[in-house]
Formats: C-alpha cells, structure tokens, sequence
C-alpha cells in the first residue's frame, strides 16, 4: 500500500528516502535536464513528437534507475505529480550546488 502525504513537504523527505544512492538521483538529474532540453526543443523549433521523446528520456532515465541502482518502486506510479515535482526540485538543487546540504538536512 502506498504511504500517504499531506502535502509535498512531507512527501519530500521519503522522496529523498526513494532516492539514496548517488547513482538513481545522477541519472533521474540527468534525464530531467536531457527532458527537459527535448522538451523546449520541441516546443520551439522541433517536431512535436519531440515532446513525447522527453517523456520518454526522463522517465526512461528514472524508472532504469530505480530498478537497476536503487531496486525500488518509482514514486511517479503513486505520487505523480508529487513525484515530478521533486525531481524538478532535485535537478535544482543538484544544479546549483545545495543538493549535498539538503541531503545532509534531511539525515541522508
């Protein structure tokens, strides 16, 4: 049974949890911005079935992740927006340097 969140801040540290080896956020890092640059491709100057590829690039990186590297069950399937909202939240952080203090924050 999936654990229940009132809100994103509580959601945010299992999120973490989900996520605790440095392999499963490298690679859901990596397939958020690689989503992301598809996506904005696409939408500006690319076919739109770009858009489907980002989908694809993202959640591809992220699910492989977790059944290769962590052997869990990616949040998206409970928590889906949630779930994206977090990884935005964690390419950020990662993006800007303050990953490592909010791991640490968050006793990981």
């Amino acid at each position: 049974m999936a654990e229940r969140f009132e809100n994103f801040e509580a959601f945010w540290p299992f999120y973490l949890r989900e996520h605790s080896r440095p392999g499963t956020r490298a690679a859901h890092v990596g397939g958020t911005w690689a989503g992301l640059a598809v996506l904005l491709y696409g939408l500006v100057l690319g076919p739109l079935w770009l858009l489907l590829a980002a989908l694809v690039i993202g959640y591809g990186a992220a699910w492989f992740s977790h059944a290769l590297i962590e052997r869990n069950r990616p949040a998206t399937f409970t928590h889906p927006l949630w779930s994206l909202r977090a990884d935005l939240r964690l390419a950020w952080l990662a993006a800007t340097g303050r990953l490592p203090a909010e791991l640490r924050r968050q006793g990981l």
